[in-house]
């Protein structure tokens, strides 16, 4: 369901390059559409996994099920607030976001917002019921519910695409996307609907929800991080028309391997985590494995998309309304994009131990001083923008280890950690010999080196091969 997801996320990606390409209207349909998405990042996100995941390992099944329902009034209460917000006023949120695109076409940007703003209760009501499947390890929900929710709005897209008036497309994409998110909620519904009785605390019992410093401090650690590269495209989208919808597939060719790998082993060890430390256990062998795994993928996926962003590209965005230059400009940016994977790698990891230690200070700190820099160094222009994000998340990582370094500086296996980078590093440097093949070989090649690392990683590292196993 997670590999089905992801086709169907690039899918989306791809039917919209063909639609649209990298015009004004494409970078309009590209707010409209992560709006909901990007307000739910920003205000819920991860947050409540880190709230509210250590918080139900302790909770018996009944003050669990009231905890979740408490939960639910108070996300969606803040979405139709939030919603009614963006409806009064679009054009300042617009300004925010994207103030190239408002500046060019100011009307379009106000229907898409408004539509955005009618389906953020819903993405924030999803959220929550995500947080309970992951809680049970529900993995087909939790990953099925965006399998529903991107075939609904690639139906629309292809519906959309026959039009003209950029009028008529926003409201034809608006009307799928308010769909899409109410067909997201039947499928969760369905999903909660066949969960058996909770899983019994492993620790002292606890009621109601976390106290509301948890719940300010989880908010911070999460929506900062989700900011990041918000504030990238923002800056990014005042160099011009079509730079806001270029950033957003060349950034997606990199969120793919982070969502399907490097987000999977977080999503996957905060459960155990949370429940060993409820318990009162150590964790270090599973952070020993959850370090490893993320770090190895990491390589292998920055090693890939370097040396294959250009075929990549042209085989997802390169056709329908896209040129050749635009499609060289999303390679490009792609490749550089490919870096950020690292720091994210180590990042992922380092933040789940600081929220099950109850440090989320240190994240709120890391992150806010990353995106002042970020900020102050006023780039707008595309390869500048992905080179400081791979800066600046690289800042962001040290800090962390150094502020967790009493409960990951042992779980770090250096040695290990070292062989999968250290090839990457040699292997990136082939570019100019791959780059001389046809498409289709660079493809393979890039594909066949990433495994190669990843093979020679599983042999010389013990951590891998038992992580692997388990």
């Amino acid at each position: 369901m997670l590999l089905l997801s992801r086709v169907l996320g690039l899918a989306r990606e791809s039917v919209q390059a063909w639609a649209f390409g990298t015009t004004g209207v494409a970078d309009v349909v590209v707010l409209m559409l992560t709006l909901p998405d990007l307000a739910s990042a920003i205000l819920a996100g991860g947050a409540l996994s880190y709230a509210l995941l250590p918080w139900w390992a302790g909770q018996a099944p009944q003050a669990l099920a009231r905890s979740q329902r408490r939960a639910s009034q108070l996300f969606l209460g803040a979405g139709v607030a939030l919603a009614v917000w963006i409806i009064l006023m679009p054009s300042i949120l617009g300004g925010w976001l994207a103030p190239g695109v408002r500046d060019a076409l100011g009307g379009e940007v106000v229907i898409a917002m408004r539509w955005a703003a009618l389906a953020v209760p819903a993405s924030l009501l999803t959220l929550v019921w995500y947080t309970r499947l992951q809680h049970e390890r529900d993995v087909v929900g939790m990953y099925g519910m965006n399998v529903v929710h991107t075939g609904v709005v690639i139906v629309a897209m292809l519906l959309a695409a026959s039009r003209i008036e950029p009028l008529l497309i926003v409201s034809l994409l608006g009307a799928g996307l308010l769909l899409a998110f109410l067909t997201r909620l039947l499928f969760l519904k369905w999903r909660l609907g066949r969960l058996g009785p909770p899983l019994a605390p492993s620790g002292e019992i606890v009621e109601g929800l976390p106290h509301w410093n948890i719940w300010v401090w989880a908010l911070l650690a999460t929506s900062l991080p989700a900011t990041l590269p918000l504030l990238a495209r923002s800056l990014v989208s005042g160099s011009g028309e079509g730079a806001l919808a270029t950033f957003n597939y060349a950034w997606k060719l990199a969120e793919l391997p982070n969502q399907l790998a490097i987000q999977v082993v977080a999503v996957l060890a905060f459960p155990a985590f949370a429940r060993a430390h409820a318990a009162g256990r150590e964790f270090t062998v599973q952070l020993r494995a959850a370090f490893m795994l993320s770090w190895t993928l990491a390589c292998a996926a920055s090693l890939g998309l370097w040396l294959a962003a250009e075929p990549l590209t042209r085989l997802l965005f390169g056709w329908g309304r896209m040129e050749s230059a635009q499609v060289m400009e999303v390679a490009q940016w792609a490749a550089l994009s490919a870096w950020t994977l690292l720091p994210q790698a180590l990042i992922a990891v380092l933040v789940l131990v600081l929220a099950t230690a109850k440090r989320l200070p240190v994240v709120v700190m890391a992150y806010g001083a990353g995106l002042l820099g970020l900020a102050l160094s006023r780039v707008t222009g595309g390869p500048g923008m992905m080179l400081s994000l791979v800066l600046t998340l690289a800042a962001i990582a040290v800090v962390l280890i150094w502020f967790a370094r009493d409960l990951a500086w042992r779980a770090l296996p250096w040695r290990e950690l070292a062989v999968p980078v250290l090839l990457c590093g040699a292997l990136a440097t082939s570019k100019p010999v791959v780059a001389g093949f046809n498409r289709p070989l660079m493809l393979i090649i890039s594909a066949t080196l990433a495994c190669l690392l990843l093979t020679v990683s599983y042999f010389c590292s013990p951590v891998l091969r038992a992580a692997l196993k388990r």
